[in-house]
């Protein structure tokens, strides 16, 4: 079994991303609206299969946060409005 890392026979369809790679195709999905465009863009048609598997996990992980920060909107008003109402208007003391 060799240790070489020589990549010369994989295609370029699997060739591997380095690390930096990943850290810059990161920081280029975090940007607002451009970042967007960019994730949706190699989720659906990067010719590489490991850019475009880590664009939809991004893309997934860019759905949970938006479906959690939507529960913890949803509890903080909920909160609100029910401490918009003392024990005195409920009871009619």
């Amino acid at each position: 079994m060799s240790t070489d890392n020589n990549y010369g026979n994989i295609p370029l369809e699997y060739t591997p991303i380095s690390m930096w790679g990943y850290f810059g195709y990161e920081l280029l999905f975090s940007i607002p609206c451009i970042g967007f465009i960019f994730l949706i863009i190699y989720a659906t048609s990067a010719s590489n299969r490991n850019l475009r598997n880590f664009a939809r996990s991004y893309f997934c992980y860019l759905i949970i946060v938006l479906i959690v920060c939507a529960i913890a909107l949803f509890a903080t008003m909920s909160a609100g409005l029910l401490g918009a109402f003392s024990p005195a208007d409920i009871f009619g003391n």
